[in-house]
């Protein structure tokens, strides 16, 4: 079977006081980036191996100190190789 790319959108809603802690833990984790911060919102992509592992990654965040919820927004996945492919307009 050939490895597989996932990629998840997710938005993470916290606590205000907590989004400069928050932000520094979602950036240890590999494959996640953090794309906006406002309002108690965390915009965030993870790319992972497989769906369990964006699951599980999610679940970490939603049990760190501040988080209300995680909420996925987005979930793609396909072979690693169709990343080489060209893409036509």
């Amino acid at each position: 079977m050939e490895q597989e790319i996932h990629i998840a959108g997710i938005v993470v809603y916290a606590q205000a006081a907590e989004l400069d802690s928050l932000r520094s833990c979602i950036e240890e984790v590999p494959g996640a980036e953090i794309h906006a911060i406002e309002s108690g919102k965390l915009v965030v992509t993870l790319e992972t191996e497989s769906t369990k592992r964006a699951l599980d990654i999610m679940d970490a965040i939603r049990a760190l100190p501040g988080v209300l919820d995680v909420v996925l927004v987005y979930q793609h996945a396909e072979p690693v190789s169709a990343l080489d492919q060209e893409v036509s307009p």
